[in-house]
């Protein structure tokens, strides 16, 4: 199963960690599926965050794992991630065996 966890701090996402696997069976092409939207997803928020509005964010990737921290929020990063959010969600209404999602504070992180 990914793990969504939006990180936020006053009631503003100001960033995510997600981790794990939607399916490590070789045979389980759905949660392959859903595996590759989440990343897709992910590092589209990301990159868009760091390189398109280059806001001061911390971001790294891994096997399995990822982490963006935007240090300064603003609204334009905050809607990155809202609407990251919003993706995940719908996702999780489709493959609720392969998503979760969890809202934690940044010390939480």
């Amino acid at each position: 199963m990914t793990k969504v966890v939006f990180l936020a701090d006053k009631g503003h996402i100001n960033g995510f960690k997600i981790s794990g696997h939607s399916s490590m069976d070789c045979d389980d092409q759905e949660g392959k599926i859903v595996c590759s939207a989440v990343s897709s997803a992910a590092y589209m928020a990301a990159n868009t965050v760091t390189d398109i509005i280059r806001a001061d964010a911390e971001a790294t990737a891994d096997d399995g794992a990822m982490t963006l921290l935007v240090n300064e929020p603003c609204a334009r990063t905050e809607t990155v991630l809202k609407g990251l959010e919003l993706h995940l969600k719908e996702l999780t209404k489709q493959y609720p065996e392969n998503i979760k999602i969890i809202y934690g504070g940044v010390k939480n992180a």
